[in-house]
């Protein structure tokens, strides 16, 4: 308004300014709230409260504008979330977009049939962001359907708009039935396009189809009650029963013998949706690593690898990630037992997280430090009052009798296993610093405890209290540390060991 009456615009001259596109009654009732700071929105219809928020975003009141995006937050329904979606998309509103979205993905097939007028009333950039979304899991025939009835109540036969929004039907995933006697007919879709969806369906591999599923973020969808279970495996019901805590020797885990002969854990998720992580719990009662690869199925027929870590070794709690896919079934594969030829599952989990995440070469990059115990690593060589407690994540409580994990210079090595591969360039570590005494060591890196390569090379420096240290970006399972030398005695010491480096010093 500052800019209106006193920019220097016609209208600082005139009388009487006629302000166009906003009716009179919403536009009392934002006079209202600027003299009195207060509004009602309970009390009003819910198409007053979408004319205010134009008026609040036209004329630059935020504070009014986050409070009706709060409002319709609350207020959300099979009826209304449709016209919300499209006001908040032509806002910009991208934090109400994204809570109808979420809304509207809970349950596809009843908000359509139950607001079928709300949502014919869609712009056509609105509908075909709604529905190009794998997260909009319905029958494709019915999705198709619900375009067709929008197509009709708007008049859009032919036109560009509609061409557009069709883009988004994966028409390959109908049935040929389907294709046959309800697209073909409605004469919207061309022969060519009906043809290419019969060729892939035909010809392309289903991990090429771009198929729907749910979308639930943070919840486990491995879960019995929503009718997951497990299809292959020795011992099925301890997989899912959501104890990480009671096991043994003989009982709280899924296995499969490690064979050439296909043995595997498989499991079917309740639904199709949609994942993106995997937390997965190894038997750890004592030190041994296994390796293993999972792969992932919308039909069982063909499946795609997620996860491949054959040539690795992991150990207790695995936290795995990788690019969002529909799928229906998992398969676990375990390839290696470093004690013996089975493989044990304890827990399992599969969701779809929000959580940002790095992988390089399928991967996880971590930004946070993995060589703690919470991440399931451990010092499997080295000695120390506490096992873990180079690893404890305490770097200030340390003296001459505790809090540092040491070796015999000559003889042994500090060697510290984490959970799973990392891809890392970076480590610190901090050397016993009660006195003015100075260490010499070296650093080497695996995979799988046979192939090893140095990585960090301080035989010939005189080096004390914090150590940073950078080499090329690879993955990393074991560390090795190995003192040299120490100018007081023959004992290396060393306090506490992270990677990746979360400061340098």
């Amino acid at each position: 308004f500052r800019a209106l009456f006193y920019g220097g615009m016609k209208e600082s001259k005139q009388a009487e300014i006629e302000l166009h596109g906003s009716g009179g009654a919403a536009f009392k009732l934002l006079l209202k709230y600027i003299y009195t700071g207060r509004l009602s929105l309970g009390s009003l219809k819910e198409d007053s409260i979408l004319e205010i928020l134009g008026l609040a975003h036209q004329y630059g009141f935020p504070n009014l504008e986050k409070s009706i995006c709060d409002f319709f937050m609350l207020t959300l329904s099979v009826q209304n979330v449709f016209s919300i979606y499209d006001a908040a998309r032509l806002y910009q509103l991208n934090y109400l977009k994204e809570t109808c979205k979420t809304y509207i993905d809970k349950d596809v097939a009843p908000i359509l049939d139950s607001s079928k007028s709300r949502f014919l009333q869609l712009s056509p950039e609105g509908l075909k962001e709604i529905i190009e979304r794998d997260s909009f899991y319905a029958p494709e025939v019915h999705i198709f359907e619900t375009v067709l009835a929008w197509a009709h109540a708007n008049n859009m036969k032919g036109s560009p708009q509609l061409e557009d929004v069709l883009l988004a039907v994966r028409f390959e995933l109908m049935s040929i039935e389907d294709l046959c006697k309800i697209v073909r007919p409605s004469g919207l879709v061309s022969s060519e396009t009906i043809l290419d969806a019969l060729e892939r369906q035909t010809i392309h591999r289903d991990d090429c189809l771009k198929y729907r599923g749910t979308l639930n973020v943070n919840v486990n969808m491995a879960d019995p009650r929503f009718g997951t279970h497990v299809l292959q495996g020795e011992m099925k019901s301890a997989l899912l029963d959501g104890n990480s805590l009671n096991y043994d020797m003989e009982n709280g885990y899924t296995r499969h013998s490690i064979s050439d002969g296909g043995d595997s854990i498989i499991i079917k998720l309740g639904t199709q949706c949609v994942v993106n992580h995997i937390k997965m719990l190894l038997w750890d009662k004592d030190l041994r690593s296994y390796s293993y690869y999972i792969e992932v199925s919308v039909d069982q027929k063909d499946w795609t690898r997620v996860i491949d870590h054959t040539q690795f070794y992991c150990r207790s709690w695995q936290k795995l990630y990788f690019k969002p896919r529909v799928i229906n079934y998992v398969r676990i594969v375990g390839t290696h037992n470093s004690v013996n030829t089975v493989f044990h599952v304890v827990a399992f989990e599969i969701m779809f997280t929000n959580e940002p995440f790095m992988l390089v070469s399928g991967i996880i990059r971590p930004k946070h430090n993995v060589a703690t115990t919470k991440e399931s690593a451990s010092v499997i060589e080295g000695v120390c009052r506490s096992r873990n407690a180079l690893l404890d994540g305490n770097s200030k409580e340390y003296d001459w009798n505790k809090g540092y994990t040491c070796h015999q210079i000559g003889s042994g090595v500090i060697l510290v296993q984490l959970g799973q591969p990392y891809m890392l360039d970076s480590m610190r570590l901090l050397l016993w610093d009660c006195d003015a005494r100075s260490y010499s060591y070296y650093i080497e890196v695996s995979e799988n405890r046979r192939d090893w390569e140095i990585v960090w090379d301080m035989r010939e420096q005189f080096c004390k209290s914090w150590q940073l240290i950078t080499f090329p970006l690879r993955p990393v399972v074991f560390i090795k540390i190995v003192g040299t030398h120490n100018t007081a005695n023959e004992i290396f010491h060393c306090v506490h060991f992270e990677c990746p480096a979360q400061q340098s010093d």
